[in-house]
């Protein structure tokens, strides 16, 4: 899987989830594993991998045998397919057959689970410091309870190619930081002749991650983009769909690779690792590979530049990958002391000394980085105050038929951010209706959403 698997992967999750409920959803060794009875001491750990943080694996084995010699307690770990992180973890619950720790995206992607009773709250379990430094973010608390602690953090915003800059004029140290600079950028590097902008918009994730990118910077808080999933706010305000008149704009100037809609997100990183484009939305688990493509030193990271009036819009957006425990684990003491020792001052150092990955907890020191790109990435995303990635948020329908169908349509030349933003209220309307009930648990959600 390519880089960029985190974004797929979720989405996908919840495409199959319907279908995988009415299956088999448990492979028959993880069935058995997890009914198995496990005795205290010895824990099961369902996980992703290193599908998306390549290296993490290494550091999750030398963690698991620190752990066991520490405390004599066995971590026994069990990768889960990308399709199936959430609703195989959903069946499981519902029959009562669960590890003692679970890999969790962010928000709604475990926020469900939350309501459905299958997860357990950290308060009381894992230790108050893990809870409060550890990078669970927000979006994993409901109820003033947390119900995930962070794993490894992830920051999105614009790779561009420091030559490229160069040859067009501009300074690849101070990149451009308003709209009108933004657009200045992309016109100086046209008339040079490279293509600013790359991407692949075919399967709908670039478009999630210029809505986050984007909207964002209208938003005074999660709150307001809660709301306007849920329909309390109105898409059709100029202030909620400026988002897409920008990427309209930006399509209208023809400053996109001309294939980006018959290319997928995976097909638009190449564009840009092969200097075919200038500029590309990236997160920083994608940022190595650009590297070992483009040269170490020639690849930049910064913020999407700014046009938007809201609160939100001068903080820079990370998320992160986590863990929880669930309701019905057999031994949650043991899980809870596993994930606390993830946590320590020794572990989350490793992050970087092993697997060049940075940790989801503030308390890790970053004076161990030794790359100079991935260090002022951390200064200026993971050290700064941030913005939770906003589409953790986002309910399934949304994302197929208003974010995924709007965003295509815009960058075919077939669609303006006005119309984007009545088809985003029309989707939400009809999802309104369809599901009381979430909008109920929403509405709940977002009192611990407000600024």
């Amino acid at each position: 899987m390519y880089e960029s698997g985190r974004a797929l992967s979720r989405r996908r999750l919840l495409q199959v989830g319907g279908v995988a409920a009415t299956g088999a959803l448990l492979a028959p060794e993880l069935a058995s594993a997890a009914g198995s009875g496990a005795r205290a001491g010895s824990i099961k750990m369902w996980w992703w991998g290193e599908q998306e943080a390549v290296g993490i694996q290494k550091w999750m084995d030398d963690s698991i045998a620190g752990f066991k010699k520490k405390t004599g307690a066995t971590v026994s770990p069990t990768l889960m397919d990308t399709a199936q992180v959430i609703p195989q973890f959903t069946k499981a619950a519902a029959a009562g057959r669960v590890p003692d720790v679970q890999f969790l995206f962010n928000g709604i992607y475990h926020m469900e689970n939350v309501w459905l009773g299958y997860l357990n709250p950290l308060e009381g379990l894992v230790s108050a410091a893990t809870i409060k430094h550890g990078g669970g973010t927000s979006l994993s608390r409901y109820t003033g309870k947390s119900y995930r602690t962070g794993f490894y953090g992830l920051a999105f915003g614009i790779a561009y190619n420091k030559n490229h800059f160069e040859k067009a004029g501009l300074d690849p140290d101070s990149p451009p930081k308003t709209w009108d600079q933004f657009l200045n950028a992309c016109d100086k590097l046209k008339s040079k002749g490279y293509t600013p902008i790359g991407g692949g918009v075919k399967d709908g994730f670039l478009g999630e991650w210029w809505l986050v990118n984007a909207l964002t910077q209208q938003l005074d808080s999660p709150a307001d983009a809660l709301n306007l999933f849920i329909g309390k706010l109105d898409w059709r305000e100029p202030r909620y769909h400026e988002h897409w008149s920008k990427l309209a704009e930006l399509y209208k100037h023809t400053f996109w690779n001309d294939d980006v809609t018959s290319l997928d997100l995976g097909q638009g990183f190449q564009v840009f690792d092969t200097q075919k484009s200038s500029m590309i939305l990236q997160n920083t688990a994608a940022i190595p590979n650009s590297q070992k493509q483009l040269g170490k030193n020639a690849v930049g990271f910064m913020k999407l530049p700014r046009f938007g009036t809201g609160k939100m819009a001068p903080h820079p957006i990370v998320d992160t990958q986590g863990f929880g425990i669930p309701a019905k684990a057999k031994d949650k003491k043991t899980a809870a002391a596993f994930i606390d020792y993830m946590h320590s001052k020794e572990r989350l150092q490793a992050y970087w000394t092993t697997s060049k990955q940075i940790p989801a907890d503030d308390r890790f020191d970053a004076s161990v980085i030794n790359d100079a790109t991935i260090k002022k990435i951390y200064k200026d995303f993971f050290a700064a105050k941030q913005n939770v990635y906003i589409a953790d948020l986002m309910p399934s329908l949304f994302w197929t038929d208003a974010m995924f169908v709007a965003s295509q349509k815009i960058l075919g030349g077939k669609m303006d951010g006005e119309k984007a933003g009545q088809l985003a209220y029309e989707i939400t309307t009809k999802w309104k209706k369809r599901n009381p009930d979430s909008v109920k648990s929403y509405t709940t959600w977002g009192k611990d959403l407000k600024a």
